[in-house]
């Protein structure tokens, strides 16, 4: 039945298994990766007005054609007779679905994190390089020779080599932070790519990672206010909160949870649950929040979890109590002046605390994030002269 209406994730969801043919055809990954984006450009311009009866077979067989002629063309400048199997007819196709292992290729440990998320958009998302450079605010020339020098870094890796995903998870999870940007809803299209991957794994660390997107994602609406201004946990509105991205996050959590094999996006992912099921941060389950940070430290012992706890700490027992564990802290860990701030206001000392909001706001890696501790630090000092 042909398409009516042109859904444009719908088209990108093809890519990998379109990709995934051509090289079985005998196309390497760059090749087809470059053909089946220019098929997929095209796509989106003549679908609307001519939809396909097979949209997967159309990409192919344009893919196909773009590939043969870009070989040929390399060919003959080469001064080479080149030798290729006829091309096939517009009609089925195979059924193999390699949007897996795309998912390891692009998520490769050789390949920079920057990097690595830019071939998964390219390759797994089905972005086009205009759309990544627009989220990331880069000129689309810095993307597409990013995206050249990824391709190249992972040239002869087969399509089935084992995969690693640990690595996979936290390109998601790189994708996911970036949020909004241009006309790519990042966040969005971080969440539909983990969706297709807990649907092609039996992970719990995969529903974890969902889990935690989805419950972080059902506050959004809540954090800015006019101008982008970043309004922080504790002050926003709840009842913007999306209750069913909620309800569905904490399900596919207890599933995770239930398997008992505990990882680190499921530790976050509970601490996501307990702040969306508390009415207000008075009310917040601060005392399990700071069990699953222990969970979570021993998992990870990483110094950004051992800064949440203190915080997480000062609300259980008291900013004293949260000020003696930010000790154990490197002072020149990013967000610890913040941390320090708030606990510093918590126990009194609104010196401190105006000073320490001011050094944060001057080393926030966000414009929103600056202006938020600079009227933090100002309010401080208002209240330190009142």
């Amino acid at each position: 039945m042909a398409l009516s209406i042109v859904d444009d994730s719908q088209v990108r969801e093809l890519v990998p298994a379109v990709i995934g043919i051509l090289v079985r055809r005998g196309a390497d990954f760059a090749s087809a990766e470059d053909a089946v984006q220019d098929a997929l450009i095209r796509a989106l311009e003549t679908w609307p007005a001519d939809p396909p009866r097979d949209p997967k077979g159309w990409l192919v067989t344009a893919a196909w054609r773009r590939f043969l002629d870009a070989t040929r063309a390399e060919t003959s400048r080469r001064g080479r007779e080149l030798v290729v199997d006829a091309e096939p007819d517009v009609g089925p196709v195979p059924a193999t679905d390699d949007t897996l292992r795309l998912y390891f290729l692009c998520a490769s440990p050789v390949l920079a994190p920057a990097s690595a998320v830019a071939l998964t958009l390219r390759a797994v998302g089905g972005l086009t390089t205009r759309q990544i450079a627009t989220a990331y605010l880069v000129p689309e020339a810095t993307m597409a020779q990013r995206i050249s020098r990824a391709k190249r870094r992972i040239a002869g890796q087969p399509l089935d080599r084992s995969g690693d995903l640990p690595t996979v998870l936290r390109v998601l999870y790189l994708v996911f932070n970036e949020g909004y940007g241009g006309d790519v809803d990042l966040a969005a299209e971080a969440i539909r790519l983990a969706r297709q991957l807990a649907v092609l794994t039996d992970d719990a660390e995969v529903a974890g990672l969902l889990a935690l997107m989805l419950l972080h994602h059902a506050r959004r609406a809540s954090r800015t206010g006019p101008a982008g201004r970043l309004i922080p946990l504790a002050a926003q509105d709840r009842s913007r909160w999306d209750t069913h991205l909620v309800a569905e996050g904490v399900t596919i959590l207890q599933h995770a949870l239930a398997r008992d094999q505990l990882g680190e996006y499921q530790a976050q992912a509970a601490i996501a649950a307990l702040h969306a099921d508390a009415p207000s941060t008075a009310e917040t389950d601060w005392v399990q929040i700071v069990e699953w940070y222990d969970e979570l430290l021993r998992i990870t012992n990483s110094p950004v979890v051992r800064l949440n706890r203190a915080v997480a700490l000062g609300e259980a027992d008291g900013p004293h109590a949260g000020l003696a564990a930010l000790a154990t802290v490197a002072p020149d860990l990013p967000r610890y002046a913040a941390a320090a701030a708030y606990l510093h206001e918590r126990v009194g000392d609104l010196a401190r605390a105006a000073d320490l909001y001011a050094a944060a706001a001057r080393g926030a890696t966000s414009v929103a994030e600056r202006d938020h501790l600079t009227r933090e630090a100002a309010r401080t000092r208002h209240r330190l002269r009142s």
